[in-house]
């Protein structure tokens, strides 16, 4: 296949037929047309058209990093309950070797779990704000992916991948279909992971790569490097110094006949201009009303963080960015899970809820996907990292054979629990989801068909999914 997306294979034979017809086109809007489709066959970024119909125009992907605990949050099992703080025989097998197996003591969740909103949804009193809308959230239960280390893990679910570099999920989707405002990159990860390869582009042209954005609350830190023009120049001198540049690199790139990094060079210069120009108003928060502040809990307390960069993702959403994606840390609890979940709990709930209302207030959570996950999950049983240490300083062991993610809005059904774990809440075991179904959804619901989506690279055809994947249609609305 061509290096170019799909839904772009088919310009130059409407531009061959745009010269040729003899249809009613008046010069004006043929040569229109036909600079249209070279914009379209020239700029990576530019808007393509999907494979199919779309119920989300752009994603918002909340990663909540470590492994949040499931059993504690969305799916507590009675027979684990009942059996808190006994030694249970665990459903693992023989050759398989895990931390904390020899004691093997069953965990009932830290907090009350209750039914939520009136779809009933299951969700636990750390999450007071997340619960007010309930009905908005399509929660999976029957998640299982292939790796319980966070490295590889962590990989698979930005790059479908357990090792080496390959393309990003934001990167895939920003080469298949572009960016709704050309003055912006078309993925921006804000607070990002700290392995490069989540957000990277790998082998697709750099211009699809992630565009880091750091949360701050000074005025003098901008959360993107290099957004203003320190120089003092006005917009048409930096212009004529940047046309000089673009010259001598054009000039560089002709010598070279084909250079992915010089393109991208290009490129990045292009839009960090235009970037300049508009993105300094975008990530102003003081914009924003009292209200929306508090909605999202910027007050200076435990959600000031995560509140940012949250108002920050449906600020980029609302302006263009096709794929924002928001890392929140600090979710690895192999012990003292007692507090330290509920410490998690109170920085994120606030601000996650706060974007999800802020969202349906706009008129925007009908075509903006929003997807909460963590790499995997956590066990059932304690996790005794000192061997010594009281069962109240215990926490739990990565987990990828069953764990909970949700989705809401973009064309998902609201108020929706899907899938089923055991009775351990182990091994999930009803209408299960991989992470490839994960992703194979997720382009569906942008309208691209994740087996078509492709890019040739060292003689194959690569895509998200590897080989795998089925999108749930369960879930779709």
């Amino acid at each position: 296949m061509n290096n170019i997306p799909v839904p772009l294979q088919n310009c130059p034979t409407r531009r061959q037929w745009l010269q040729s017809t003899s249809c009613g086109f008046g010069a004006v809007a043929l040569h229109d047309l036909l600079a249209r489709d070279t914009e379209a066959s020239t700029n990576p970024l530019h808007p393509t058209q999907p494979h199919h119909a779309p119920r989300a125009q752009r994603v918002i992907f909340l990663f909540i990093s470590g492994g949040p605990s499931q059993l504690d949050l969305f799916d507590p099992k009675p027979w684990i309950s009942r059996r808190h703080g006994q030694k249970i025989t665990l459903p693992v097998d023989d050759v398989q070797i895990r931390v904390g197996i020899n004691e093997s003591m069953a965990m009932a969740p830290v907090a009350p779990v209750r039914p939520r909103g009136e779809c009933g949804m299951l969700m636990s009193d750390l999450l007071p704000h997340l619960s007010t809308v309930a009905d908005e959230l399509c929660l999976l239960r029957g998640m299982h992916t292939d790796n319980r280390a966070h490295a590889p893990a962590s990989l698979q679910l930005h790059t479908g991948m357990l090792s080496d570099v390959y393309p990003s999920i934001g990167s895939w989707i920003s080469y298949g279909l572009g960016t709704e405002n050309q003055n912006l990159p078309s993925f921006i990860t804000i607070q990002p992971p700290a392995d490069g390869r989540s957000y990277g582009a790998s082998f697709l042209p750099a211009v699809h790569q992630g565009t880091p954005m750091k949360v701050s609350s000074d005025p003098n830190q901008p959360p993107i490097k290099y957004l203003r023009d320190t120089t003092g120049s006005d917009a048409s001198i930096t212009r004529e110094r940047l046309d000089f540049l673009q010259g001598m690199n054009d000039r560089l790139l002709a010598r070279l006949e084909a250079d992915s990094q010089v393109e991208a060079m290009i490129q990045s210069f292009e839009l960090a201009f235009r970037m300049q120009r508009e993105t300094p108003e975008l990530v102003d928060l003081t914009r924003e009303s009292p209200a929306t502040l508090e909605m999202y809990g910027i007050n200076g307390g435990p959600t000031d963080q995560n509140g940012r960069a949250c108002l920050l993702a449906r600020r980029m959403s609302e302006a263009g960015v096709r794929f924002v994606q928001v890392t929140m840390r600090g979710w690895d609890h192999h012990g003292n899970i007692l507090t330290g979940l509920p410490d998690r709990c109170t920085g994120s709930d606030q601000p996650i809820a706060g974007l999800i209302k802020d969202l349906r207030a706009r008129g925007l959570l009908d075509d903006t996907l929003v997807v909460w996950s963590g790499e995997f999950g956590r066990t059932p049983w304690s996790q005794d990292i000192t061997g010594t240490s009281p069962f109240e300083k215990h926490g739990r062991e990565h987990q990828n054979e069953g764990f909970c993610a949700w989705l809401a809005g973009g064309g998902v059904r609201p108020g929706l629990v899907h899938g089923k774990t055991d009775d351990y809440g182990f091994r999930a075991v009803e209408d299960t989801v991989h992470l490839y179904d994960l992703q194979a959804t997720v382009l569906h619901l942008l309208g691209l068909d994740h087996e078509q989506l492709t890019y040739r690279h060292a003689g194959r055809d690569f895509r998200l999914t590897d080989v795998y994947g089925q999108v749930v249609h369960d879930i779709l609305a």
